[in-house]
């Protein structure tokens, strides 16, 4: 099923890629869900049109004797069959285990995803079981080099041409895919990005905005995402921990803390102590 046109992921969709831990049916459940209810809030209810309806009972007897005017009807209602089926969140084959692909119409994924995460980052409310990260997609190409430098010359500019300028970071993760390098994407991307306006500068610690590579056997998947170090990598688990969960996983971070204030009261006593023996001496 998974084949047939449309069902699959390929160049030219959008959508949002989701990360789970084996169960992806589960997985997939939890995102209609999940979508269904931030798309309500964003967006308003999902709209659907039934286009038989709107064809009168006149309109299909004056038809009947129209062979010519009866196909044009038939390839309307195909059509408009077809766009009906068009949901606005729709899973396809994603091409790798353990991810899911949510197509989407109609909406801005980054936006999308971004609420989400934002609002669960405020309410350190957690919505789901088994979705580990969920990543906007704004677009897609092939995923050889040549095509991903001639989409991203545009892709990127939104973002990046002059005047606009920011600090960014590339992430790239490659799933069932060898032919692609590494080092070379995010070289070729970030020289991309340098020529779009010089002023924009890599940071690594905490940029304003993150490139996002995701490769899926011959598919590029593109976004440009905000708040990425704030919001955990986009991890729906990770967001939704409060600091004490995050210091008691990470007692490195709060002993380095802690090793800083250490080292700079220390620093403020040494000076104290320095400024007294120079006015004694004095």
């Amino acid at each position: 099923r998974g084949r047939r046109s449309g069902r699959q992921l390929e160049a030219g969709m959008r959508g949002i890629l989701i990360t789970c831990n084996m169960n992806e049916r589960k997985c997939v459940g939890e995102a209609y869900s999940l979508l269904g209810e931030y798309g309500d809030l964003l967006y308003g209810p999902e709209q659907f049109s039934d286009h038989e309806e709107r064809l009168s009972g006149s309109d299909r007897e004056e038809d009947e004797d129209d062979v010519e005017a009866a196909v044009k009807k038939e390839v309307g209602q195909i059509r408009a069959s077809t766009e009906q089926k068009l949901r606005r969140f729709q899973s396809v084959e994603s091409g790798a285990n353990n991810v899911v692909f949510i197509r989407t119409q109609g909406i801005e994924p980054e936006n999308l995803v971004h609420h989400i995460l934002k609002d669960m980052h405020t309410t350190k409310k957690k919505k789901t079981r088994v979705i580990l990260r969920m990543l906007p997609i704004s677009g897609t190409c092939k995923a050889f080099m040549e095509d991903m430098k001639k989409y991203t010359e545009t892709f990127f500019e939104p973002w990046f041409k002059a005047p606009n300028k920011g600090t960014f970071q590339i992430v790239y993760k490659a799933r069932n895919n060898s032919h692609m390098s590494r080092e070379e994407v995010i070289k070729e991307l970030a020289g991309i990005v340098g020529s779009l306006n010089p002023e924009n500068k890599v940071d690594l610690n905490n940029p304003q905005y993150t490139i996002v590579v995701e490769i899926i056997k011959t598919v590029c998947c593109l976004s440009v995402v905000r708040d990425y170090v704030l919001f955990r990598k986009y991890n729906l688990q990770e967001v939704v921990k409060s600091n004490k969960e995050d210091a008691q996983q990470n007692p490195s971070s709060v002993t380095e803390k802690q090793n800083s204030e250490v080292a700079e009261a220390k620093t403020e006593e040494q000076e104290k102590s320095s400024k007294e023996v120079k006015e004694e001496n004095k």
